[in-house]
């Protein structure tokens, strides 16, 4: 139900699973559970964060609500799950001259057109210049490298599509990337011969993985984008893909975007998550209404 009719991603659904098992490990049999035995689970998560227990419970909720649709229950214990309340966390950020030392230096690296160097700047780039996911990032088809048009289109969750904005710069980064990128594993004895490994150049992806079958994993992302800070001065624990999403964003309402601009941009369902970037950039939306509005100068 989740990938057919919702159109969750793999990952939503792996995250559904575990916590559902985990469930089960404590209490038993989920489908035959009574609210006692979903009360049980209160104590048995006292300990984790509120974050974690919410979306334990968000969970249960939906399966209980998925078995009531299917008429394989006639009654939903779940109002005996915990309710936490949690607020959203203020993202984590980079400032802009972080971000001016990250570019100073991907660029150091990539002025050889080395291949790795050549790749991270280009991950820099739509990292920070577009506001991509790290999933909607590494896998990213090379078709979708813009000819005409300065957009990309990018599948985000729930499969839904949006269209993104490249800059000039990331187009000519992008430029150099697929020049360089088409020519790793031929003629270097590394494949790309009859019988050998297929040349990363040869992959549908924009960023293929090292064995060129499937795309760069985020998890090879994250470590690349925290050498990459390290070599330029940051503590690595301050930077990750979503930080630079979250610089993005930031940067943008700070230089005046609107907020349903930018909700479009970063390709949020509500409002309300986008909303999050009105708390952090505080302090110039009250200078802004002190110098607009009518009043603000009395």
């Amino acid at each position: 139900m989740l990938a057919a009719e919702r159109g969750a991603a793999a990952n939503t659904i792996a995250a559904y699973a575990r916590d559902l098992a985990g469930a089960a490990a404590i209490i038993g049999d989920l489908a035959g559970a009574t609210r006692d035995d979903l009360g049980r689970l209160g104590l048995a998560w006292a300990d984790l964060a509120p974050s974690s227990l919410a979306r334990k419970a968000s969970a249960l909720r939906q399966f209980y609500g998925f078995l009531l649709d299917e008429g394989w229950r006639e009654d939903d214990p779940s109002p005996a799950l915990p309710r936490p309340q949690t607020r959203r966390p203020l993202p984590r950020l980079v400032n802009h001259g972080e971000v001016a030392s990250l570019f100073a230096t991907a660029e150091e690296l990539a002025a050889g057109e080395r291949y790795g160097a050549v790749r991270d700047l280009v991950l820099l780039e739509m990292l920070y210049g577009s506001g991509l996911r790290a999933t909607e990032l590494v896998s990213l088809p090379l078709s979708c490298v813009p000819r005409d048009a300065p957009f990309i289109t990018v599948t985000g969750k729930g499969g839904t599509q949006r269209m993104v904005p490249v800059s000039g710069r990331a187009a000519q980064a992008l430029a150099r990337w697929v020049k360089v990128r088409g020519t790793e594993g031929r003629g270097s004895g590394r494949g790309g011969g009859r019988g050998g490994k297929a040349a990363k150049g040869d992959s549908r992806f924009l960023f293929p993985s090292r064995g060129a079958s499937g795309h760069l994993t985020r998890v090879r992302l994250f470590q690349l984008l925290r050498a990459l800070g390290v070599r330029a001065g940051l503590a690595p624990e301050r930077l990750s893909p979503h930080v630079l999403r979250h610089a993005f964003a930031t940067h943008l309402l700070e230089g005046g975007a609107d907020l349903r601009v930018l909700q479009t941009l970063l390709g949020h369902a509500d409002i309300a998550t986008t909303q999050i970037y009105t708390h952090v950039d505080a302090a110039r939306l009250v200078a802004l209404v002190n110098a607009r509005h009518p009043l603000g100068g009395g």
